[in-house]
């Protein structure tokens, strides 16, 4: 995985943000097992303490559970991981739409240009 982390959040928030990503999109799929903590800090460069923190923020989040000698999961449950997965859509969404509004455009002018590029195979 690609584990580039930004200055302006911190680290056990992205590796959540991540590995979020990843559970929603397949990468991990629903019952699978995820790395150890000690792999996934050596895979992305961190400390242990920050990814079991990301991890811990996971099993509230109820994308995975811990099952004590065995390690984490992700959960089987499809409608809780498409819930998260809509959600983050829906952010994704308004997102693009507050940066389309700074740049001057209204939601039909965003719609249209959007129609357009579809239309020129993008």
């Amino acid at each position: 995985m690609d584990w580039t982390f930004r200055e302006d959040l911190p680290i056990y928030t992205q590796l959540y943000e991540h590995l979020t990503l990843a559970i929603v999109s397949g990468v991990y799929g629903p019952g699978e097992k995820l790395p150890a903590v000690r792999e996934l800090a050596v895979d992305a460069g961190v400390n242990p303490n920050t990814v079991q923190r990301a991890l811990s923020e996971l099993e509230r989040s109820g994308l995975v559970h811990s099952q004590r000698t065995t390690g984490r999961f992700v959960t089987e449950d499809a409608q809780r991981i498409e819930q998260e997965r809509q959600r983050l859509a829906e952010e994704q969404v308004r997102q693009f739409l507050a940066a389309m509004s700074k740049l001057g455009y209204n939601r039909i002018q965003t719609v249209m240009l959007m129609e357009k590029m579809r239309g020129e195979g993008q």
